[in-house]
């Protein structure tokens, strides 16, 4: 077995290291990875890293990047893995924390275009990601002026603030789930350091230069979990 000399700059090279009891397996087609690290499940600090596959291996791309996440820590989350049986914290909707798992990215988005190589949209105050769980809009971005509204609860896409100036939409929930969870973001940390209502926050040059390092033919994902479950990774 690989010695796992350090999980944050010998990331997915542990991860090859422990197939056996994996619940989370990464797709043949991916070839990029934003790979998310707390210390345990409460912390609401962790390290994004990103690796990119070339001929079949794995390597580290730029430096690791600090990031700010759910302010209750992390959960269980509803994507591309299986909830393990043993599972103490799954993801709620209301309850602070960030998904943990395999997640794939739907868009990137922002308050104006920038050119990349991902789908991309620009939001106005009136398009609303419903966090409703009883609406037929839960859990999806929509323009609140071309639809009946039956929802009491909904964050605006465009806000009052920076913090979705630049960010990215993670597919978290597809299904919609009721009370599973809801708008799930990477995006513009505060300034203030306090941890989210469940999204993945870092600065804005970092998600900027994310955006622009996604290439969609690469079906990039997000692996997001604390430490001691990455030995349910098979890569």
């Amino acid at each position: 077995m690989i010695k796992r000399l350090s999980i944050l700059t010998f990331g997915l090279l542990v991860l090859i290291a422990c197939k056996s009891t994996a619940d989370i397996e990464i797709p043949k087609t991916t070839k990029q990875i934003l790979f998310v690290t707390t210390e345990d499940w409460s912390s609401k600090n962790g390290t994004l890293q990103r690796y990119e596959k070339d001929n079949g291996k794995w390597h580290k791309v730029g430096k690791s990047i600090s990031i700010i996440l759910g302010r209750n820590g992390l959960a269980w989350g509803r994507g591309l893995h299986k909830i393990p049986k043993d599972a103490k914290y799954i993801k709620r909707e209301g309850d602070g924390k960030a998904p943990a798992g395999l997640f794939s990215l739907k868009n990137g988005f922002g308050y104006a275009q920038l050119k990349i190589d991902f789908p991309y949209s620009v939001y106005k105050r009136s398009d609303h990601c419903v966090d409703d769980s009883n609406s037929k809009w839960y859990n999806r971005i929509i323009d609140s002026t071309k639809v009946k509204r039956d929802y009491k609860s909904f964050e605006h896409m465009r806000l009052n603030n920076n913090q979705y100036e630049y960010g990215i939409v993670v597919n978290h929930n597809p299904n919609a789930i009721k009370m599973g969870g809801s708008c799930i973001f990477m995006h513009i940390r505060s300034g203030d350091g306090a941890g989210t209502a469940g999204c993945t926050a870092m600065s804005r040059d970092n998600i900027i230069k994310i955006l622009k390092w996604l290439k969609k033919e690469d079906n990039p994902l997000l692996l997001q979990l604390p430490k001691s479950e990455i030995k349910r990774v098979k890569i």
